[in-house]
C-alpha cells in the first residue's frame, strides 16, 4: 500500500519542518513500529527550476529530414522571454505550459541545459506529462488548460502539480485489510506516535436516498458464506465528464500506483484509497431498468472492463439490470455500462461483499483487482453509505453534478460480537506485566468498546477490524500497540527430544543415497488434471479438491511420476539432456469427501467431541510417502574410447536397489504392468514380510514411447516409484548385518531351462530358497533363447556363491546345495538342468 504524505497529513498530525526524504524515513519507522513492513519509497524525482510559462510565439520550421519543429518564445516570468525548440504541435500561442529551465533534473536523471539544436539555442524544454513523471501521455506537451489550471507566469510548477509530494510503500499482511486505506494507516500512525487522528469517515454527512429499484437475492450461498451483500446505490446527475481531474488528486493517485483515467473514475478510485471501500460507477443512461444482485445463472457471460468476455459460474455474485449481468460483484464492472467522457448521470454502487465469494470469483476468472484484494482481506461493513456519499460529494464539487434523492439501500452491517477477555490474559500470554489501564486503554484506542466486570472484559471490536475474533487477537493488538520492544528476548528451555523418528531417518537416508548416486532432488505440485491421473495412476478414484488453486488441476496426485515428467520437460527445454531426478513426497489415496460432514463449521475455541474428530480423520485419504525417480539421456557419458550408455530399465532397477539397501530390505523383481509404462519393460517390485508373504511396494520401467512423445520427452525414459511407508513397515525391527566371510567361497554356475513365460525372478527365488543357508549370493547372468532349446523355452544361467562360516566348503557340498536349489525350481516352475 502506497501512502502519499500530503494525503496522510489531512487526517493525522505529521511533524512539521521535515524535508521530504526525512519525512518518508520517519513514516516508514513509525509504521514498522506497529507491525508493518517497509517496501519502498516513491517520489516524482523532479527538481527545479520548473515553472509555469506562457507561449508568446510559435513558428513552425520544416526540417530537411521531413520533421517540423516549433521555434517558440516563452514568457517564464523573467525580464526577457526564452527561446525554446519544441517538437510537439498540440499547443498555440497564449497557452500556459510547464517549462523546465536549465538546471532542472527530470525522472531518470535527465538534466536540462541550454543546447544548440536545429539552428537555435534552446534555453530550456517545454515538458510533456511523461517527461515529468506525471502520467503516460507523450503525444504532446502538458497544457495547463487541459488540467483546468490557471496560474501566474513564473509560478513553481512542481508545487502546482503536486510533484513535491512523495509516498511510502508498506506491505500489508492479509489479515489487516483495514490498512489498505489512508484512513486505516492514518489511524495506525496515530497509534504509533500518539499524533491526533481525525477519521475521514466522520467528516461525511450521509444524505437519505430512496426510490431506485433494487433486489438482492443470494439463492445459492456457498459454504462459509458470510451472508448476502449489503450496501447502497446513489445517483448523481448532470456531471461534466470532460472536466479534468484536479492536479492534487491526479498526483496522489499516481503516487498510490493508480493511473488517472477520467474524473468520474478517478473519484471512485480516490475514495477507495481514502476510506478502503471499493466503489463502482455505472453510466445510468446505459442501465436498463432496475438492479438485481444475485448468483449467475448457467450459460451467462459478461464482458468486463478489460475487454474480455468471461463465462460465469453459478457461484459468481453478479450485478444485473434487465439486460443481464453488468458487473462481476466486487471484482470488476462490465463494459456495457462503463462510464466515459460523455457520461452525464452516474449510478454509484457501494456494497459490502462476502470475502469467500469474492476470493473464489477472482481466482476462477484470474481477475485480481484492487477491489477484490480489499474484499478478500476484509472491508469495514459500515462504510458503504459513507463512501457512496463521499463519491457523490466529490462529483458534485469537481464534476458539477447534482445529488439526486434517487437511490436504494439493502441490509444493515452485522453487529460485531463481543469477545470475552480476562484482564490478566495478556500478561499470561505475552509475558509482559501490563497494567489494567494499559489493557483497557489500548483496546479503546484501536476503536473497541470495553465493558468491565471485575477482571472480566467484554470487548466489542470496531467494525473495521473483522480480523479480531478471539482473545488471542486482542492480546496481539495490545502487544503491538504498546510496543514489541517490551517483549523479552529470553529463550525458553527446550524440552528434551529423541531425535528423528525411524520414518524420518529412512526418508533422509534415501535422499542422501540417491543424491550421492548423482540424482537431483526436485519438488513438484501435488495437483493434477483428470487426464494426468488417468495416464499415470493405478485403478481407483483420485481425490478431488473442492476449491482447487487451478480448476484445470483439481485432483490430488496418486503418483510422483507426473511431477517428475514436468520437471524433466522444463529441464530439457533449457538444454539439459541427461537427467537423473528424484522426489520424496506424499501421494494421496482414494477418497470422495473429507471435511466436517456439515455445512456449518464448528465454533472457535470449543473442544470437539471425540466422534467428530474421529469422523474428520476417517474422511481424510491415506497419504503415504513415496520416492520416485526419472532418468533419461545418457546414464554414463561418452569418453575417449568409450561409448555413451543410455539410461534404461536397468538404471531404474538400480535406483530401486539403492533404496532397498538404504531401507535394509531385500527386493524381488518380476514382470509387471502399469498404465503409463511399456508392457515389455515394466517390473513389479516385491518385498516379503517375516512370514514370507509377498507385498508389491512399487514399480520400475520405461514410459510408453507414445506417452513420452506426447510429453515432449525422449523415446526412452526410465522411471521408478516405491511406497516408502510400505517398505518401512516391511523392514522389520533390527537390521541383521552379515559379517564378511573369512573363509574361501565356492562358486558355481547353474543353467536351468524353463518355459519362456516364467519370470526369471520367480526362478531365482526358488533357487535361493532351495540352496539353503550356504548360498551367499545369487545373480542372473544370462538369458538364452535360440538354437538347441525347444520352442517356447529359455535357458537362465545363475552365478552362485557359497560360503560357510565355520569351514572351507568342498566342491561336493557346493554342488549338493546347487542341486537342491535346482530341485526346488523344478518343483515350483518346472525347471530342468540344461545339459
Amino acid at each position: 500500500m502506497r501512502v502519499p504524505v500530503s494525503w496522510l497529513r489531512e487526517w493525522v498530525d505529521l511533524p512539521s519542518g521535515l524535508e521530504l526524504p526525512a519525512m518518508l524515513e520517519h513514516l516508514h519507522a513509525a509504521l514498522v513500529k506497529v507491525g508493518f513492513e517497509e517496501e519502498d519509497i516513491h517520489v516524482f524525482d523532479v527538481t527545479g527550476p520548473v515553472v509555469v510559462g506562457r507561449v508568446l510565439e510559435r513558428e513552425p520550421e520544416p526540417q530537411s529530414n521531413g520533421k517540423t519543429i516549433n521555434w517558440c518564445r516563452v514568457d517564464v516570468g523573467e525580464a526577457e522571454p526564452r527561446g525554446i525548440v519544441c517538437g510537439a504541435h498540440n499547443f498555440e500561442a497564449g497557452d500556459l505550459v510547464v517549462v523546465t529551465l536549465p538546471g532542472a533534473v527530470l525522472p531518470g536523471g535527465f538534466a536540462i541545459a541550454a543546447r544548440k539544436t536545429y539552428g537555435h539555442v534552446s534555453d530550456g524544454m517545454i515538458a510533456s506529462a511523461r517527461e515529468l513523471g506525471y502520467g503516460d501521455e507523450h503525444d504532446g506537451i502538458l497544457r495547463l488548460a487541459d488540467l483546468g489550471i490557471e496560474a501566474p507566469v513564473g509560478a513553481d510548477a512542481i508545487a502546482l502539480l503536486g510533484l513535491d509530494d512523495g509516498a511510502v510503500d508498506i506491505n500489508v499482511t492479509p489479515d489487516r485489510g483495514y490498512a489498505l486505506s489512508i484512513r486505516g494507516l492514518a489511524r495506525e500512525y496515530g497509534h504509533s506516535t500518539g499524533a491526533r487522528f481525525s477519521d475521514p469517515a466522520e467528516a461525511v454527512t450521509v444524505e437519505p436516498s430512496h426510490g431506485f429499484d433494487l433486489s438482492v437475492v443470494d439463492d445459492a450461498p456457498i459454504r462459509g458464506n458470510h451472508g448476502a451483500p449489503t450496501g447502497v446505490f446513489r445517483v448523481v446527475r448532470g456531471i461534466d465528464g470532460h472536466r479534468p481531474t484536479p492536479p492534487w488528486m491526479r498526483a496522489r493517485l499516481l503516487l498510490a500506483g493508480i493511473r488517472s483515467i477520467s474524473l468520474p473514475v478517478d473519484v471512485t478510485n480516490y475514495v477507495m484509497l481514502e476510506l478502503g471501500q471499493p466503489i463502482h460507477g455505472y453510466d445510468l443512461a446505459k442501465v436498463r431498468g432496475g438492479i438485481a444482485i444475485r448468483r449467475a445463472r448457467p450459460g451467462e457471460s459478461i464482458e468486463t472492463l478489460d475487454g474480455k468476455r468471461r463465462e460465469l459460474d453459478v457461484e459468481d455474485l453478479v450485478v444485473c439490470d434487465d439486460s443481464g449481468p453488468i458487473g462481476l460483484g466486487a471484482v470488476m464492472g462490465g463494459a456495457s455500462t462503463e462510464m466515459g467522457a460523455d457520461t452525464v448521470d452516474v449510478l454509484v454502487e457501494a456494497f459490502h461483499w462476502d470475502p469467500i465469494s469474492v476470493s473464489r470469483s477472482a481466482r476462477r476468472h484470474k481477475l485480481f483487482s484492487e477491489a477484490s484484494k480489499r474484499f478478500e482481506r476484509g472491508v469495514d461493513p459500515a462504510m458503504p453509505p459513507i463512501a457512496a456519499q463521499r463519491v457523490v460529494d466529490l462529483l458534485v464539487e469537481l464534476a458539477g453534478g447534482t445529488a439526486d434523492e434517487l437511490g436504494a439501500s439493502f441490509g444493515a452491517p452485522p453487529a460485531p460480537a463481543a469477545i470475552a477477555l480476562d484482564v490478566r490474559r495478556p500478561e499470561a500470554l505475552i509475558g509482559v506485566a501490563y497494567t489494567d489501564e494499559e489493557v483497557v486503554g489500548t483496546l479503546e484506542l484501536i476503536g473497541a468498546e470495553v465493558a468491565r466486570d471485575g477482571d472480566a472484559l467484554a470487548v466489542t471490536p470496531p467494525s473495521w477490524r473483522p480480523d479480531l475474533v478471539d482473545d488471542a487477537g486482542l492480546v496481539e493488538e495490545i502487544a503491538r500497540i504498546t510496543g514489541y520492544d517490551r517483549v523479552g528476548s529470553a529463550l525458553p528451555t527446550a524440552p528434551p527430544g529423541r531425535g528423528l523418528t525411524p520414518a524420518q531417518r529412512l526418508r533422509r537416508r534415501v535422499g542422501e543415497v540417491l543424491a550421492a548416486a548423482g540424482g537431483t532432488e526436485v519438488l513438484s505440485y501435488p495437483f493434477q488434471s483428470e487426464e494426468t491421473v488417468a495416464r499415470f495412476s493405478p485403478e481407483g478414484e483420485a481425490f478431488h479438491v473442492a476449491n482447487a488453486l487451478d480448476p484445470r488441476e483439481p485432483y490430488l496426485r496418486r503418483s510422483l511420476l507426473p511431477g517428475l515428467a514436468v520437471a524433466a520437460q522444463r529441464n530439457l527445454s533449457r538444454g539439459l539432456t541427461d537427467l537423473a531426478l528424484f522426489e520424496l513426497g506424499r501421494v494421496f489415496g482414494e477418497g470422495e469427501t473429507a471435511g466436517w460432514g456439515t455445512e456449518e463449521l464448528p465454533p472457535l475455541g470449543v473442544t470437539l467431541p471425540d466422534a467428530t474428530v474421529a469422523g474428520l480423520l476417517a474422511s481424510v485419504p491415506p497419504q503415504p510417502w513415496h520416492v520416485g525417480a526419472l532418468l533419461l539421456g545418457d546414464a554414463v557419458a561418452a569418453g575417449p574410447g568409450r561409448a555413451a550408455e543410455p539410461a534404461g530399465l536397468a538404471d531404474a532397477l538400480d535406483v530401486v536397489r539403492q533404496v532397498a539397501l538404504a531401507a535394509g530390505v531385500a527386493v524381488e523383481v518380476r514382470a509387471g504392468s502399469h498404465p503409463a509404462l511399456h508392457p515389455g519393460r515394466t517390473a513389479e517390485i516385491v518385498v516379503r514380510d517375516a512370514s514370507g508373504a509377498e507385498h508389491a511396494v512399487g514399480v520400475a520401467g520405461e514410459l510408453m514411447p507414445a506417452l513420452a512423445e506426447e510429453l515432449d520427452l525422449p523415446r526412452v525414459v526410465a522411471v521408478a516409484e516405491l511406497d516408502l511407508d510400505a517398505v518401512m513397515g516391511l523392514a522389520g525391527g533390527e537390521r541383521v548385518i552379515r559379517p564378511i566371510g573369512a573363509l574361501p567361497a565356492a562358486t558355481q554356475d547353474l543353467s536351468l531351462v524353463v518355459p519362456a513365460e516364467v519370470p526369471a525372478a520367480e526362478v531365482l527365488a526358488a533357487v535361493v530358497e532351495g540352496a539353503g543357508e550356504l548360498l551367499e549370493h545369487a545373480a542372473l547372468v544370462d538369458d538364452y533363447r535360440g538354437a538347441g532349446l525347444p520352442e517356447g523355452r529359455k535357458s537362465l544361467t545363475f552365478a552362485l556363491r557359497f560360503r560357510a562360516e565355520d569351514r572351507t566348503l568342498t566342491a561336493a557340498e557346493a554342488t549338493e546345495a546347487k542341486l537342491a536349489g535346482a530341485a526346488r525350481a523344478g518343483e515350483r516352475v518346472g525347471a530342468t538342468i540344461r545339459e
